[in-house]
């Protein structure tokens, strides 16, 4: 496989996954952090890394907002549900 076709199904590969987490707005990141260790937040930074080594200026908001398909906050607002307490294990 050259590296144009090997770039162009990463790229389709990362499209179907922000893909999918959009339409998996029941999981929520702290779920994706304790299972995978990493989430939607984790992947808009990466991508806001990738682009600053480019030297293609990025804030934060702008590359959560790429990932996200929304302002962060909007996402949040609409998604978001608060952490579950742990329980006490210590007795």
């Amino acid at each position: 496989m050259d590296q144009q076709t090997r770039i162009e199904l990463e790229a389709a590969a990362f499209r179907r996954l922000r893909q999918h987490l959009s339409e998996r707005t029941d999981v929520q990141n702290v779920d994706l952090m304790e299972t995978a260790g990493f989430c939607r937040n984790c992947l808009s930074r990466w991508y806001m890394e990738e682009a600053q080594k480019r030297d293609i200026a990025m804030s934060q908001a702008e590359a959560r907002e790429a990932f996200y398909g929304m302002p962060y906050e909007v996402w949040r607002d609409m998604y978001q549900k608060d952490a579950p307490e742990k329980a006490d294990q210590a007795g």
